[in-house]
């Protein structure tokens, strides 16, 4: 992260200018999974972290929603945000 934009958002932000960056955060958030998931099709291998083990997880997606996807592994359907998701290349 730049130096002058940490330190304008540790030191100098209101609250205004706060709520405005977490709201242009979660723009970005939405916009870089929707360019995700639009490199994806319903069939391809993917790969995540499991957020409770830590574990590398593999699996075909079955299903993509607008800002999940629906992923099934050898330990069952997973339902996974998509900016987690990276495709696997074999």
């Amino acid at each position: 992260m730049r130096t002058d934009i940490r330190d304008f958002i540790l030191r100098d932000a209101s609250i205004e200018d706060t709520n405005k960056i977490i709201e242009l955060v979660k723009q970005r958030r939405a916009r870089l999974s929707r360019m995700n998931t639009a490199n994806m099709l319903t069939g391809d291998e993917v790969q995540f972290t499991s957020s409770r083990s830590g574990q590398q997880i593999r699996g075909t997606i079955e299903k993509i929603a607008i800002k999940n996807v629906i992923v099934r592994t050898a330990f069952g359907k997973y339902r996974v945000p998509a900016n987690m998701l990276t495709t696997v290349n074999t």
